[in-house]
């Protein structure tokens, strides 16, 4: 037997191996695109350094401006990988941030939070916290970060991000809407592209494809050993014991799902359920078909990728909803 293989005490095939001496092996996106200004969009990128003691950082992206003091809307990004892979600086995410900043003409800052298991839940989400406390800090325009003193509108602030990245921004806005912990800016939207939402009892099409489910079951548990329950409100927004949907800290949500995406189910639910919960925003949702999930990171020149892009775009520069 292989000896590497008998001293491996979890593992999602393909993804990520976790052995018995607390070595961690990630197999997929582990590789470090520096920042530039991209030759195919002209959009600027850099990265700081958020938090030194924990090594919080982001990558700040700047679309190309049309004059000096130009204020754009400003998105808040976190990325997708389980919790557990990738980072802002990967060349799937590098890719997808330059074409989605140039499209909206927003500025973004892409959040690097720590990664699972060695930095268990809730270690994402507070890092995420911290990393936006950080953004709206410069709302006085004297804040260290020279881009967002400069370009940042924050009346219009969004959340947004891909799969575990479309949960901690949810998850954000639910804590943004407490007024104990809330911000000193309003988040006027977010956007949850393929939302890594789950639950205990399976719903939908779920348990059509056993195989699936049975991994998407297992993860949580390996991500948050603390609280290992499938319904756990941050993983499940609809668990009865979780916080009202209704307190939803933002104005606007846009829910994109991928119709064979096994997650489908969960961002549809999430849909109804905020539009039923008395939560005064509007809430849209956008289903791509024959796709699923994350389709549009491995194929951003698709045009189901690009239409995905241009409503995102659309989003990111609404205004309030007129009634409020």
């Amino acid at each position: 037997m292989d000896s590497s293989k008998a001293d491996l005490v979890t593992e999602f095939p393909g993804i990520i191996r976790v052995y018995k001496d607390g070595r961690v092996e990630r197999l997929i996106e582990t590789d470090f695109v520096p920042p530039s200004t991209d030759s195919q969009t002209g959009v600027s990128s850099k990265d700081v350094m958020i938090i030194p003691e924990s090594n919080v950082s982001a990558r700040l992206l700047l679309p190309k401006l049309t004059k000096p003091d130009q204020k754009l809307p400003l998105l808040v990004y976190f990325y997708g990988g389980a919790f557990c892979v990738s980072s802002p600086f990967t060349h799937k995410y590098s890719s997808y941030l330059n074409a989605l900043v140039a499209e909206a003409n927003v500025i973004a800052v892409s959040v690097n939070y720590r990664k699972a298991p060695e930095h268990p839940i809730p270690t994402a989400y507070e890092d995420s916290w911290a990393a936006l406390q950080w953004v709206v800090s410069h709302s006085n325009r004297q804040g260290p970060e020279v881009w967002l003193n400069d370009h940042a509108d924050f009346e219009r602030v969004f959340l947004g991000g891909e799969s575990a990245g479309a949960n901690i921004a949810h998850n954000l806005a639910i804590v943004a809407g407490d007024a104990e912990f809330g911000l000193n800016v309003p988040i006027l939207g977010i956007a949850l592209v393929h939302p890594y939402f789950w639950g205990s009892d399976p719903i939908g099409s779920e348990a059509l494809d056993p195989n699936r489910k049975a991994i998407v079951d297992r993860l949580w548990p390996f991500l948050c050993p603390s609280n290992p329950d499938n319904n756990d409100p941050r993983i499940n927004p609809v668990a009865i014991d979780g916080p009202s949907l209704a307190g939803l800290g933002c104005k606007r949500v846009l829910v994109c799902v991928a119709e064979k995406d096994v997650m489908r189910d969960r961002g549809w639910l999430y849909f109804e359920a905020l539009g039923r919960s008395g939560w005064m925003g509007v809430v849209e949702v956008m289903e791509t078909e024959g796709e699923d999930h994350g389709f549009h990171l491995q194929e951003l020149e698709c045009e189901k990728a690009k239409d995905l892009i241009t409503r995102l775009a659309a989003f990111y520069n609404r205004d309030m909803p007129p009634f409020f």
